[in-house]
């Protein structure tokens, strides 16, 4: 996403990368294109205000509208599909979601609130209340990757297969050493290195954590309406969503203490057992058969927003980290506003997304 955003700018980029292009987190990744983040509305007016929580909710949704425009702009080959969301009461009580509803009405953000027998109804899903939503959308991740990298590349871009373990910053420049002693010297330096999270970045609202998914067998006859995207109004959310092929992709039994791969992918076999009976509760017509399971590790924030901006402390070096359950959506905003920002325009999200911000009360 940097890349693209920054030679479509002129600008001469380098990538470095110690895993091969896509083997890192995007192979795991679910690819749900959410403009809704894992905070609701709700609970970050709580934190912050509305001004400030709507102002990160819009900036959402307008980063899945400006990812659809920019798969269509460049005919990335990604499987691109625009889809509704459908926000689901995790318990017997649906309040919550009325009470956010309206909430978002206030904002201006569009959605429908299902009580138990319209959802029923609608979706044939048996839970008290969700609400629905337009402008969200799902793609295939590794071709999504790819694609961009290309596109990079075919502008100038430079690709180097390195690990970075050393940023040395100036008031004009950075240089970035390299495992091998190798030197790199930018005017300007992007980490968007995923949940490997330098020591030089200091920040006290993140967390590491594990998820696991599971793909079943294709059964395009046997799939939800519209193949929306599914997740529950809960902290440890389940999130759902269907294929081109007609699998089902479902994931979720979180953790933040089993994060360790080889600790993590043990603990495979059991996870997929387990989301194997909550798909079976969740839609009981599925084909239950799994083809695939897997896991990932990613980090979490406590108020469910990136890290984005400049490093305090550190000159011309600049965070991207789109951590959450919105990893996508956020990494194109980062490419949107650290690209706006090398080019002299400031965006009061920085402030909002600073690495350095004071973490939410309980």
């Amino acid at each position: 996403m940097m890349a693209e955003r920054l030679t479509r700018q002129g600008l001469d980029v380098v990538l470095v990368d110690r895993e091969l292009p896509g083997h890192g987190s995007t192979a795991a990744s679910t690819s749900m294109l959410l403009w809704e983040i894992d905070r609701s509305l709700s609970e970050l007016t709580g934190f912050y205000g509305f001004e400030r929580a709507v102002r990160a909710y819009r900036a959402s949704f307008e980063a899945v509208s400006g990812l659809q425009a920019l798969v269509r702009d460049l005919a990335l080959p990604c499987d691109f599909r625009a889809k509704s969301s459908l926000y689901l009461a995790a318990g017997e009580d649906a309040s919550g979601l009325i009470t956010e509803n309206i909430l978002r009405t206030r904002a201006g953000l569009p959605g429908t609130f299902l009580d138990h027998r319209a959802l029923l109804g609608a979706y044939a899903i048996t839970r008290a209340g969700a609400i629905v939503s337009p402008n969200s959308a799902d793609c295939d991740p590794m071709q999504m990757a790819i694609g961009l990298l290309n596109v990079a590349r075919g502008r100038g871009a430079r690709f180097f297969e390195a690990e970075t373990v050393c940023y040395d910053s100036a008031s004009q420049s950075v240089g970035v050493s390299t495992s091998e002693g190798r030197m790199i010297e930018a005017r300007h330096v992007i980490l968007a290195t995923g949940y490997v999270m330098p020591d030089i970045v200091e920040t006290t609202v993140q967390s590491p954590s594990s998820s696991w998914a599971i793909a079943t067998a294709p059964q395009p006859d046997r799939l939800w309406r519209d193949g929306v995207l599914i997740w529950e109004d809960s902290k440890d959310y389940l999130y759902a969503r269907t294929t081109r092929a007609g699998r089902i992709i479902i994931g979720g039994e979180d953790s933040n203490t089993v994060i360790e791969p080889d600790a993590r992918d043990a603990e495979i076999p059991a996870k997929a057992a387990r989301l194997q009976q909550r798909l079976a509760a969740l839609w009981p017509r599925a084909d239950l058969t799994i083809t695939h399971r897997w896991a990932g590790t990613f980090d979490t924030t406590r108020d469910g927003l990136p890290l984005i901006g400049p490093v305090p402390g550190h000159p011309n070096l600049f965070a991207a980290y789109g951590y959450g359950g919105n990893g996508i959506t956020f990494s194109y905003m980062a490419a949107q506003l650290l690209g706006d920002l090398i080019a002299g325009q400031r965006s009061p999200l920085l402030d909002d997304f600073a690495i350095d911000r004071d973490p939410p009360s309980a």
